[in-house]
């Protein structure tokens, strides 16, 4: 506070990381990030998809690239990180928004399948948190964000794997929130609910629409997390839909 008034970081020479921003969420993000006066990375498997988000945010007079990875494999998010600095100079925020899943009973689900969301929703959190780590120590501060999910919350069948890496993503938001506390870099654990986005393409039947957010409103909260002063941390947030059914 100055003068009773709330003074909030502005975004304007920042630089973000976002993956999964091909679509969804991540394309939200990206764009109302790069419209706060950021510069973002946009990051998917799909660089067809990245591509097209990042061409659109430039065309709007936005700062933005696109970069292909799999969040999973080590040497591609080290790789990410190292092109995103060569691009831009600096990290200041990391978006962790990648995620899948597999709408199986634990007796029907593989091996692979398990390895898969964890290594998407979990680890890939983790590679990308500890590549980004160093450099926000050196610039003497940052903030780390990690898309989790109400599904880290409660639990439901056939998603074993997914409420797993969710409910673990949030453990590990909170234990690099104290190891990044010295440097000042910042952690927080968004859980959202519901959004109209394609991730619910693999439900027979959908969730109604009528209950489903649109993600441009989560993206707005990360932005209102972002932007706090830099005496302010904002640990975890949850944002649902007014009519959330996984929800209490």
């Amino acid at each position: 506070m100055v003068g009773g008034k709330l003074v909030e970081q502005s975004l304007k020479g920042k630089v973000a990381i976002v993956t999964g921003g091909a679509s969804g969420l991540g394309e939200a993000v990206s764009s109302v990030l790069t419209q706060a006066g950021a510069s973002v990375a946009v990051v998917d498997l799909n660089l067809e998809g990245a591509e097209e988000v990042a061409s659109r945010l430039r065309a709007a007079g936005s700062n933005a690239t696109a970069l292909a990875a799999d969040v999973g494999d080590a040497v591609q998010v080290a790789k990410t990180v190292k092109a995103v600095v060569d691009v831009f100079g600096r990290i200041d925020f990391m978006i962790n928004n990648a995620g899948t899943d597999y709408v199986l009973p634990i007796t029907d689900m593989t091996v692979e399948q398990w390895d898969r969301v964890i290594a998407v929703n979990l680890r890939g959190a983790f590679l990308f948190a500890k590549a980004v780590f160093p450099i926000m120590q050196q610039q003497g501060g940052g903030h780390i964000v990690n898309v989790a999910s109400t599904a880290a919350k409660r639990a439901w069948a056939n998603a074993a794997a997914y409420h797993a890496s969710k409910w673990g993503l949030l453990g590990f938001t909170r234990a690099i929130g104290v190891e990044g506390r010295p440097h000042r870099i910042k952690a927080t654990a968004l859980v959202p609910g519901g959004m109209l986005t394609h991730f619910f393409d693999r439900l027979d039947p959908p969730p109604d629409p009528a209950n489903l957010q649109d993600p441009v409103n989560v993206a707005r909260v990360i932005l209102f997390v972002l932007a706090q002063p830099e005496e302010t941390a904002i640990q975890e947030v949850i944002v649902t839909p007014l009519t959330e059914t996984s929800w209490p």
